[in-house]
């Protein structure tokens, strides 16, 4: 029996641990999934000296934070400079990947149409760079968009009819609207959305969250996170197996 595990900070909500419990009990596997739910990111070190694990998938908010305790960085998670899923390696050491990335980019293909060739990123933490990522190999311009403007990023107030009409792919990365605070929404002008654009949720609970529900009252095409990660967690399966 091999235990596979989360890393995060108040996860009890955690998508991970039903989804591989679920897999293991239909593929009639004894692996374990547990959540590592740690107040600080200095106690990981703690978690992988008191278990015996054989892969683990990091979640908010150490995603950027447990780099510094990897051994390697596979390419897609260098780039990406954020890590979700880590393989303990045979020599004993810990290589960081990132599977959201992909997650994102199988997830978000069914859902684009040629118009969709700019998107708007709605935050700026480690899910964001993974996202820009995948827009960068589909060749996909993207702004980011902050609360704090700089460094070539918008900010909310700076969204009106011109820049919603260029950028028909917006993309909330931001927890804004997950349960149960179910009636925020990131505050963007949501009247200047129209039938051309897709809005993408990473939020996977609600299914329809706020920003959804805005989106297509104006006649959005919209997806939210379930499929993401569903790619995301096979794709970290596969690293563990590998």
């Amino acid at each position: 029996m091999r235990t596979f595990g989360l890393i995060g900070k108040n996860i009890d909500y955690s998508f991970s641990r039903k989804y591989f419990s679920d897999k293991f009990r239909k593929e009639y596997l004894e692996d374990k999934y547990r959540n590592f739910d740690i107040p600080e990111i200095e106690q990981f070190q703690q978690v992988i000296q008191n278990n015996v694990i054989a892969g683990l998938n990091v979640t908010i908010p150490y995603k950027e934070a447990i780099i510094p305790y990897l051994d390697h960085l596979d390419p897609h998670a260098k780039k990406i400079q954020a890590v979700n899923t880590i393989k303990f390696e045979r020599d004993g050491s810990l290589t960081g990947h990132n599977t959201d990335y992909w997650g994102f980019l199988e997830a978000l293909k069914p859902g684009l149409k040629p118009q969709h060739k700019s998107a708007l990123i709605l935050g700026t933490g480690g899910a964001s760079k993974a996202v820009a990522y995948a827009l960068d190999i589909l060749d996909i311009n993207y702004k980011f968009v902050s609360r704090k403007p700089g460094n070539a990023r918008l900010s909310y107030d700076e969204l009106d009819k011109d820049i919603l009409n260029k950028y028909l792919l917006i993309v909330n990365t931001t927890p804004l609207g997950t349960f149960p605070e179910v009636n925020a929404s990131p505050e963007i002008p949501y009247q200047h959305i129209t039938s051309e654009h897709l809005v993408f949720d990473l939020i996977y609970n609600p299914a329809v969250t706020q920003f959804m529900k805005l989106a297509a009252d104006n006649g959005a095409e919209t997806l939210n996170g379930l499929e993401m990660l569903k790619f995301q967690a096979e794709r970290a399966w596969d690293i563990w197996n590998s």
